[in-house]
């Protein structure tokens, strides 16, 4: 008899999770917020639509069956999939310059690339890689959804003031041709536009839980009807949609074309990376409000799953939506069942509004999209991101400086590459700090030895970071220099608690260390060796070189093991008494000396091979005069 084992069929169907714990009340605020979360999309749908060069039905399409699927197989709770400013802003940039939007060619290719992006979001699902979203810096995410908003802003200008505006893939194109031109807008226009976001604000400020998107369509629908009542269709110069085709979305099929998949590759991979981020950063976002646990893998699954699907459903590329997952949250969503019920009601919907989308104006949908893009600038995010780190800010800069004026799949990655620089340049330059224990603290626990007395005979240094192929010549170079400017502390201490791995370069750079050690008649000793670390040091015999008597685990050992490898000559002529143990030795003062002839040792960090920051020294008071 086959059993199956829950798990595994959780893991399969995580669904079953959430569906077991569902009550009639957790169904019935499940199904309330769907019904919000329907009306939600249905506006934002169509903009998002337009953004993204598609006709204006395929947002509700992608508003669909991708965000069904995603909620059955992702892993959180509140987070509502469909189309996004982002991503349509991003498919319009790349796919526009490959074929006309709004065309069957154009259509063709943003529903192959929505299949590929759902390909490449599973195999990084299946291969547990969702741990990579966490190297794309927060500061990328900032600066494209700012740059974005600004490409948005400026693309629905002309919209909005009715205004013939000649494509262009550059900002500076568009903000010009405006500014050249600001004369020749149509005012019936822009006052339908402008009535539009005025009803968004005023429902925001005042009534926040009311559809405000759809009462300012309502709103634009009706100044424009008044206009072209009062001035006549053909001079007012006010466009409409049009009618939505009434039905379930039609099936489509990607294009299995080695040429079109070749082409279409870098747009997948930026659009891939950019979908996943976006998702994740909202998934947690509601999750640390809800206290719900994310799990990356699933939800990169899930999302897969959704692009995939929907590709043959006739829609674009989908991701998480962060106004309309906050909104989910906020009316009440217990479980994924309101997402569910807002992609089925907005079927519904459709079915029931499509022809009055006849009457929607143009003008109402660029005010709307207006409204989205200043919504999506995060001016105190922003502000937070200047002030605190100077590498976030310079991250932010060029995402931003780069969706603007390059291709945005391409300003993507130079923010992503821009991150990992900085990453990679701060995990290669590994804190080397100087220490000495510090008798004013109960436990002499070790600090920093700038401005106190060391021991002549041993350096203790500590390593923070890892030790990997990066980090080792930068490490290495400054253990040289050590060794060559206290060539009297013969002996090396490293505090190791704080390397968190050691590769097989850092294992030979130890090795290294204490072979030059013993050349000067020392010793290289570590204290509290990671097991990761020292798993690896065993693997490659390292250890047995080394020594495994020289590795500490309690600090109260390693002085003690240490202080017995020292020259006890020296020990009687020097007063520093930098250890408990040095009281055991009597001071000795040399025939004609009036204080002790030890080399007195004062800590000067040796100059940064890399002139980068310095070793870790914090002023302090000097030592006190030994008991």
């Amino acid at each position: 008899m086959i059993s199956f084992n829950k798990p595994s069929l959780t893991k399969l169907f995580p669904f079953l999770r959430w569906t077991r714990t569902m009550t009639r009340q957790s169904a019935t605020a499940d199904l309330l917020a769907g019904l919000t979360g329907a009306a939600i999309i249905l506006p934002q749908g169509v903009a998002f639509a337009v953004i993204a060069g598609m006709p204006p039905e395929y947002g509700l399409y992608a508003g669909m069956v991708p965000a069904i699927i995603a909620a059955l197989f992702g892993s959180s709770r509140h987070l509502v999939s469909g189309p996004t400013t982002a991503a349509s802003i991003v498919m319009f940039s790349s796919l526009s310059v490959m074929a006309v939007p709004g065309s069957e060619e154009y259509i063709s290719l943003a529903i192959t690339l929505a299949f590929m992006v759902g390909i490449l979001q599973l195999v990084l699902g299946f291969a547990r890689m969702g741990v990579l979203v966490n190297f794309v810096s927060h500061s990328v995410v900032v600066g494209f959804t700012t740059g974005a908003a600004c490409l948005i802003a400026a693309k629905q200008a002309k919209t909005f003031i009715g205004l013939e505006l000649p494509e262009s893939e550059y900002f500076w194109h568009t903000l010009g041709y405006l500014w050249d031109h600001w004369d020749a807008y149509h005012p019936l226009v822009t006052l339908v536009g402008a009535s539009t976001v005025l009803t968004v604000v005023l429902a925001r400020k005042f009534a926040p839980r009311f559809p405000g998107m759809v009462a300012a369509m309502v709103v634009g629908s009706l100044v424009a009807w008044a206009a072209n009542a009062w001035s006549g269709v053909e001079d007012s110069g006010i466009e409409m949609i049009g009618a939505l085709p009434a039905g379930l979305p039609p099936l489509s099929a990607p294009v299995f074309s080695v040429e079109v998949i070749r082409q279409l590759m870098p747009v997948a991979l930026a659009m891939t990376l950019l979908a996943l981020t976006e998702a994740l950063s909202i998934a947690r976002s509601i999750a640390i409000r809800s206290g719900q646990s994310i799990e990356p893998n699933q939800e990169f699954i899930g999302q897969g799953l959704s692009n995939v699907v929907g590709s043959f459903f006739s829609s674009y590329v989908s991701t998480g939506s962060f106004n309309r997952s906050g909104a989910n949250y906020d009316a009440g969503a217990k479980s994924p069942l309101a997402a569910i019920t807002a992609g089925v009601l907005l079927v519904a919907l459709l079915l029931v509004v499509a022809p009055l989308t006849a009457y929607l104006p143009m003008a109402a949908v660029s005010g709307l999209l207006i409204v989205v893009a200043w919504r999506l600038i995060n001016f105190e995010e922003i502000r937070n991101i200047i002030r605190s780190d100077e590498k976030e800010a310079a991250v932010f800069l060029v995402t931003f400086l780069g969706t603007l004026f390059l291709n945005l799949e391409d300003a993507i990655l130079i923010g992503v590459i821009t991150s990992l620089v900085f990453f990679l340049r701060k995990t290669s330059r590994p804190k080397v700090q100087s220490r000495v224990p510090h008798a004013e603290t109960r436990h002499r626990k070790f600090g920093s030895s700038y401005g106190r007395d060391e021991c002549p005979q041993l350096k203790i240094l500590r390593i923070e970071d890892s030790l990997y192929f990066g980090s080792v010549a930068y490490v290495g170079e400054l253990l040289r220099l050590y060794r060559e400017r206290y060539a009297s502390q013969k002996h090396l201490f490293l505090l190791t608690k704080g390397i968190n791995q050691v590769d097989y370069a850092g294992a030979e750079l130890l090795l290294k260390e204490a072979r030059a050690r013993r050349a000067m008649g020392g010793q290289l000793y570590m204290y509290r060796l990671k097991d990761t670390a020292t798993r690896v040091l065993n693997r490659g015999g390292f250890m047995e070189v080394i020594g495994e008597d020289t590795v500490f685990d309690t600090k109260e050992d390693a002085i003690l093991g240490i202080f017995q490898k020292l020259d006890k000559e020296i020990c009687k002529r020097c007063d520093k008494r930098i250890f408990l143990e040095c009281k055991t030795v009597e001071y000795v003062a040399a025939p004609g000396e009036e204080g002790p002839s030890a080399e007195k040792v004062r800590h000067t960090p040796p100059k940064d091979p890399d002139d980068g920051p310095d070793d870790g020294k914090v002023p302090g008071p000097t030592a006190p005069s030994p008991a």
